[in-house]
């Protein structure tokens, strides 16, 4: 009975340190093999990870790391799952119409990189865990009550923070935290806040008291899937990366394919729209976290100051922005992209000098561009 009111204790204390650093959720996961993550392998062989291979890490082992914790980091007992809201009191992409402007994801309008933001507030319940309790054989404290004032564990405690990077999916471990559930859009949802979250994750060798998991609320509901003009979703639940716009205007590098780009719309960085269109966001509340208040330059970005940036603007203008992902060739490329698809022939002259740039895929962009008009 003691230890268990331990277990719980501590699983209080880390709660309440997530709190105290400006998280709007955490929850704690035990390491299973979910059932969600037998379908990850099926996922990786089917293509639909794209040119992402560092999804397809694998152990020495040859196993895909992500379909299994327990097998990756057999020590890690739990996990600790934190959710940050990024919403701001801006309009969706849905409600927005300007041809001569292209849309950043709400999610990268701030000063400060998520990764950065998020991991920040990790490693201070993380290191609070670290300072409050000593190690012991069983990852549990002593009841003794000189815990609180011991060095910081050597021997038997372990941890991991990770924000994007860890071997696991983050999304599941989030549902069996009790955090939300995953929608049909494959983006994680919370009853009160929405979806607009970013996760956090400390793997920590304690047993911990796990948090029951989130049912899922999508209902018959299908907007998300309906809305998505390229088909990315191509099943409840199910994502396709190679149709996904985010992943086209971020993670995919030189050309895109051209029976696509007329889906990406507007879009050059990130895409909102199966968020937008979730009847879950319809009251989601804004942010505390400062560093996400939008730099207004970025809410809907002119397309023609996009596509001509320069080098070194690009670094002044992007210095500690998840933009920098993309890169000025990826950026520039995009931009061209979406002012084809504004139809608005103010661009053609633009285009036409695009379509001689030394960057090459700018100059195949334009030129396809040109080709539309």
């Amino acid at each position: 009975m003691a230890a268990l009111n331990q277990v719980t204790q501590i699983t209080n204390l880390v709660k309440q340190v997530a709190r105290d650093v400006g998280f709007d959720l955490a929850g704690i996961a035990p390491v299973r093999d979910f059932a969600e993550l037998a379908h990850f392998p099926d996922w990786i062989a089917a293509g639909h990870a794209g040119e992402m291979k560092y999804m397809e890490a694998r152990d020495p082992r040859g196993r895909l790391k992500r379909a299994s914790l327990r097998a990756a980091v057999p020590w890690a007992h739990s996990v600790i799952v934190c959710a940050l809201n990024y919403n701001t009191a801006q309009p969706y992409s849905t409600q927005i119409n300007d041809p001569e402007r292209g849309w950043i994801s709400r999610y990268a309008w701030g000063r400060e990189d998520y990764h950065e933001s998020v991991m920040r507030r990790l490693r201070v319940v993380d290191a609070r865990l670290k300072e409050t309790f000593a190690s012991s054989t069983h990852g549990v404290p002593s009841s003794d009550n000189t815990s609180a004032h011991r060095p910081p564990a050597t021997k038997g405690f372990q941890s991991r923070c990770y924000v994007d990077t860890g071997p696991l999916v983050e999304r599941v471990y989030a549902k069996y935290a009790g955090v939300g559930w995953i929608g049909k859009n494959s983006c994680i949802l919370n009853q009160k806040l929405g979806s607009w979250l970013f996760l956090g994750v400390i793997l920590t060798s304690l047993e911990l008291e796990p948090d029951l998991p989130a049912p899922d609320r999508c209902g018959t509901c299908t907007r998300c899937i309906d809305a998505c003009p390229t088909d990315a979703l191509i099943a409840p639940y199910q994502l396709d990366s190679n149709r996904c716009i985010s992943y086209l205007t971020i993670e995919k590098r030189g050309t895109i394919p051209e029976e696509i780009r007329g889906g990406m719309g507007r879009h050059v960085f990130g895409c909102d729209i199966c968020q937008d269109v979730c009847p879950w966001n319809r009251k989601a509340p804004v942010t505390n976290a400062p560093e996400f208040e939008p730099r207004p330059e970025l809410v809907n970005p002119a397309l023609d100051w996009l596509g001509q940036m320069s080098a070194e603007e690009f670094r002044r203008v992007f210095q500690g922005s998840p933009l920098r992902r993309t890169k000025l060739t990826g950026l520039r490329r995009n931009a061209v992209i979406a002012m084809a698809n504004s139809s608005d022939r103010r661009f053609v002259p633009l285009l036409k000098k695009l379509e001689q740039d030394e960057d090459p895929v700018v100059a195949q962009s334009a030129q396809w561009a040109m080709e539309k008009f």
